[in-house]
């Protein structure tokens, strides 16, 4: 049935990697299978690859009986001697079967289970070859698009960049010489296994490590990336070495290393910012090219509020929230983003109500702002002990604004407050907006941000404030 397939072997074996050992397996699997489904042997079967003839031999064991009762279980001792001449009763010996016997079908289905068998074997190849390059780049050549995906030739295998996985505006042809980041394998998958990616945000962060020496150093670490694929990137990064400055070793000479990692990506804007383990200084930062004027802290919500001057506003939030949406990816943190004469306008509208409803005095109601108590709602819901260490706050005062705050939360006397700013998680975006006002306490404290931006040195103080609940933030 299956003959000569010592060369068939050999040839698998260098075409694909697979070793002979997991191949014969492979085969003496699929003639035992063969043979239970086609001819309806059973009873204890064995397949032994014969080397010598290339040929796969198939063995039926039988029970040396007096008198046969299943002769597929059984043989008698004038055939068993015929087989061994020292065979006695009891003794099991194996009878081969002519392996024409199982036909065509049998052979067709033989086949099948060795395809079968052999896609696994490749798979196991690809998966232990593949999978200490997770996270890496690969080099391949288009050879074809299906439905919209790519199919990227690797050499010995294939793998496949979906189009969820592709850049906008990025277009190949067959021939095409393309890198992407290896982002998972899929042993699951029926077609190709490797599954490439040039939309991921570690696919920038892979080609700064492959443009950057100090990276492979571990001189210079890069601890986050945001990305927007295709058309900005912003990238956090850290040095270990006091002597070695982050920012400028990603940039390179006069640009080099930057510029080798744009043209990859097609010219793709690349912002790179200096991590600082200060997460309002790291936000500070992200934010750029805008300048910062004051930050709050509310470590409760972990979010911050920042303030920039008027003309910085657009800046800072960027097209389509652009700017600010990729910094509050980078950074982990909620950001919102305000500018100082809104700011000031509204928190002046938001005490007026404060003194308004609660009966409080102007100076308790800028206490309670400058706590993040900025509405009827927020005081009501929030827990007395947050209100304990307030300066000027006793428990007589605190429980006649509780009462009124209750109260007015019941009548529906709400704080009704206009939108004033731009609002952007770290998970998502949208238009939620909250009413700001850093006020000066003894909790303030000044940051120098020329850090932000290292390589103008710039000079902006920005100042940080945070609610009762965060600790101080510098």
């Amino acid at each position: 049935m299956i003959q000569d397939l010592n060369h068939v072997l050999e040839q698998i074996h260098k075409d694909k990697g697979i070793s002979k050992e997991t191949l014969i397996e492979a085969i003496e699997a699929a003639m035992l299978s063969a043979a239970r489904k086609q001819l309806g042997f059973y009873g204890d079967l064995e397949a032994q690859y014969n080397e010598e003839i290339g040929e796969v031999e198939l063995f039926q064991f039988k029970t040396v009986v007096e008198d046969v009762e299943d002769d597929q279980l059984e043989i008698t001792p004038k055939r068993a001697v015929e087989m061994d001449p020292e065979a006695q009763l009891g003794d099991s010996l194996g009878e081969k079967i002519n392996s024409k016997e199982l036909g065509r079908i049998a052979a067709q289905t033989a086949k099948q289970v060795i395809i079968q068998k052999m896609r696994d074997a490749e798979k196991d190849v690809i998966v232990e070859e593949y999978e200490e390059k997770l996270g890496q780049i690969l080099s391949g050549v288009v050879r074809r698009y299906e439905k919209g995906n790519i199919i990227v030739d690797l050499g010995k295998t294939t793998a496949i960049i979906y189009r969820r996985e592709q850049v906008d505006g990025e277009n190949y042809k067959a021939g095409d010489r393309v890198q992407s980041f290896l982002l998972e394998i899929d042993t699951r998958a029926r077609g190709q296994m490797l599954i490439l990616s040039r939309k991921h945000p570690h696919f920038v962060k892979a080609l700064f490590e492959m443009e950057v020496p100090e990276i492979a150093d571990d001189i210079v670490d890069i601890k986050s990336v945001a990305r927007d694929a295709g058309v900005r990137t912003k990238i956090a990064v850290y040095s270990t070495d006091s002597d070695v400055d982050p920012v400028g070793a990603c940039v390179g000479m006069k640009g080099s290393r930057v510029q080798s990692v744009v043209q990859e990506l097609r010219g793709e804007k690349i912002d790179i910012v200096l991590w600082d383990p200060d997460p309002a200084r790291f936000v500070c930062n992200a934010i750029a090219p805008a300048q910062v004027s004051k930050v709050i802290i509310m470590d409760n919500k972990h979010s911050m509020e920042v303030i920039v001057p008027d003309d910085q506003l657009s800046l800072a939030i960027g097209r389509k929230g652009q700017n600010v949406r990729l910094a509050a990816n980078l950074t982990g943190w909620n950001i919102d983003v305000f500018s100082e004469a809104k700011v000031e306008e509204m928190a002046a509208f938001s005490k007026g109500k404060l003194v308004e409803i609660l009966g409080i005095s102007e100076s308790l109601a800028t206490l309670l702002y400058a706590h993040a108590f900025r509405s009827v709602e927020e005081i009501a819901e929030a827990d007395k002990d947050e209100f304990i260490n307030m300066p000027g706050m006793n428990p007589e005062i605190l429980e006649e604004i509780y009462k009124n705050a209750l109260k007015a939360i019941e009548e529906g006397a709400h704080l009704e407050v206009e939108d004033i700013g731009v609002h952007h998680s770290a998970d998502e975006v949208d238009e939620d907006i909250d009413i700001n006002e850093l006020i000066q306490d003894p909790m303030e404290e000044e940051l120098e941000t020329n850090e932000a931006l290292p390589e103008k040195a710039a000079e902006t103080k920005v100042e940080i404030e945070e609610d009762s609940s965060t600790k101080n933030a510098v």
